[in-house]
């Protein structure tokens, strides 16, 4: 585990460094800033032959090649991979908060980490091993919203993704894209005899764009969010944004407005109502009402 840990560290600990503004990165200050940031963590020794190995795992893991212009002795990651790095981020914060729970590493003497792990999932590893090899997939899926009802299904796996500690699967059934949630399949197989074409034109970044969370409804429209927070809620506000098109309208001693631009899906309705002590709705007014019999049905049960 703990030979495992630190390569994966280290991969991404590259690509962070790789992903900045610069185009190319030079030898030396590559090796100086991984072996920087790998001594925060508790490990020692990086040389130029391990910094080969592992761009050689980082584009069989992550199908990320790295290349180095001659020109200006710099690495790089190869433009048709720029934007891949963005979604580690937050993994590289993951393994940090892994060390400092289970590692011997410095960072635990430092950091009282709440680690919220996505819930794990015996499913995983097949459904990788599906969309690394293009080989639909067949299971049991419990439909929640509809009374548990289980219905067969066979798809086209794609992607996973994780959101709120829990794993879902992007997949095509039949022409649609859809989301299926991992902790919901059952009796998982694989169709080792089958294979088929990836699509590989989806943009996933836009995919989730408009959307709060894991479900994009193309049927519900997107629009401008109102909302308005006294100043204490509206500092947590524009500390952690609601969502990357929130802009601050209103910011004074007395309350903070501000503007979402997305679907109003489920998932948005439950995190307002999850920070709704000073929360007032001013638009849409489908979104008030909403908001506002959720409301009135608790007052009811605990009367």
């Amino acid at each position: 585990m703990g030979k495992r840990l630190e390569g994966l560290q280290r991969m991404l600990v590259i690509l962070n460094k790789l992903e900045g503004k610069r185009r190319y990165v030079p030898v030396e200050e590559l090796k100086r800033y991984v072996a920087d940031a790998m001594a925060l963590r508790g490990y020692s020794g990086v040389t130029q032959r391990t910094l080969q190995r592992d761009f050689k795992e980082i584009e069989s893991l992550f199908g990320i090649s790295i290349g180095f212009d001659e020109k200006a002795h710099g690495y790089y990651i190869k433009e048709e991979d720029k934007n891949a790095p963005e979604r580690y981020g937050q993994l590289l914060q993951n393994f940090d908060l892994l060390n400092a729970l289970e590692g011997d590493t410095n960072l635990r003497t430092y950091v009282l980490a709440e680690h919220h792990r996505p819930l794990p999932s015996e499913c995983l590893p097949m459904l990788i091993s599906a969309i690394k090899h293009t080989h639909p997939v067949v299971f049991r899926y419990t439909l929640v919203r509809q009374g548990d009802k289980v219905e067969e299904k066979k798809v086209l796996p794609h992607y996973l993704k994780e959101s709120n500690q829990r794993w879902y699967l992007l997949a095509y059934e039949g022409d649609v894209l859809k989301t299926f949630g991992v902790d919901r399949i059952r009796d998982l197989r694989i169709c080792a005899s089958e294979t088929f074409k990836r699509n590989m034109d989806i943009n996933v970044d836009e995919l989730f764009r408009d959307c709060y969370g894991i479900w994009n409804q193309p049927d519900i429209p997107v629009e401008d969010v109102e909302l308005k927070y006294d100043a204490l809620d509206g500092k947590f506000l524009k500390s952690v944004p609601l969502h990357h098109s929130q802009q601050v309208l209103t910011d004074n001693a007395d309350e903070v407005r501000i503007k979402v631009h997305l679907r109003i899906t489920n998932d948005f309705v439950m995190e307002l109502l999850s920070r709704s002590r000073s929360l007032k709705v001013i638009s849409p007014p489908h979104l008030r009402e909403r908001v506002r019999k959720v409301y009135e049905e608790a007052l009811k049960r605990n009367e």
